[in-house]
């Protein structure tokens, strides 16, 4: 079970945070949330697909590293095989908080096992300052923060001009065994290309367009993923 606590330098001065990859410290994940802010550096490793919350009605953005539950084919033994890590996976075991009056706060999952005994990465020096590591989580909490909120307009505007189309796709290995992402979506290029010129001026305003291009040319990478489950078949 998660343990949120705000991080306080009086509570945490010793804290230390292992920081290297592996499954063992919670990166076994097939997916994790992205915003359209990242899509950029995203769409360079990993496609982005959607997924609708039926319950709230919303979209959320996901930055895809498997095809099956529990499965990161960007983990190796050697580490996380990629230049760039989505925010919401990198900034573990750290999180943003709600205090009073709706102020941001930092808080830390005391539960991870990212929570280093005796070994890791310091989180406040020796006179109960952040340390660089810490100033640099901070920024990125910020940022996640910050974007995930704004991208609710990006969403918007997808489903305002009816771009966003149910993916249904199937894998077939190497070995011949199977398969099927359902449950996501994607850009409707078709849709896209159709669009007038007071849609595609209207979407460029908002800033919603470049996202738009980054998560389509982000499908190309779902090949690169098929290639690295086979070689981690054929291996296994």
């Amino acid at each position: 079970m998660p343990d949120h606590v705000i991080l306080t330098a009086e509570d945490h001065r010793d804290l230390r945070i292992r920081t290297e990859r592996a499954p063992a410290l919670g990166d076994a994940v097939m997916t994790c949330i992205t915003v359209p802010s990242e899509f950029r550096r995203v769409q360079t490793h990993y496609p982005i697909l959607f997924q609708l919350d039926q319950t709230r009605d919303s979209f959320t953005a996901l930055a895809m590293f498997g095809f099956e539950p529990g499965e990161n084919l960007f983990l190796t033994d050697a580490g996380w095989d990629a230049r760039y890590r989505p925010l919401a996976i990198d900034s573990q075991p750290f999180l943003v908080g709600r205090g009073a009056g709706d102020v941001r706060q930092v808080h830390i999952d005391m539960a991870s096992p990212r929570i280093g005994v005796g070994e890791g990465t310091r989180v406040f020096d020796d006179t109960g300052r952040p340390t660089p590591y810490l100033e640099r989580i901070a920024d990125q909490l910020r940022a996640l923060d910050t974007d995930y909120v704004a991208s609710a307009d990006f969403f918007a505007a997808l489903r305002r001009y009816e771009l966003l189309e149910p993916l249904t796709m199937d894998v077939t290995l190497d070995d011949g065994s199977k398969n099927r992402l359902v449950g996501y979506h994607v850009i409707d290029e078709d849709r896209l290309v159709a669009l007038d010129d007071a849609a595609v001026a209207d979407l460029h305003a908002a800033g919603h367009l470049m996202p738009i291009f980054m998560a389509l040319a982000s499908l190309g990478n779902i090949g690169d993923l098929i290639a690295r489950k086979n070689r981690r078949a054929n291996h296994g």
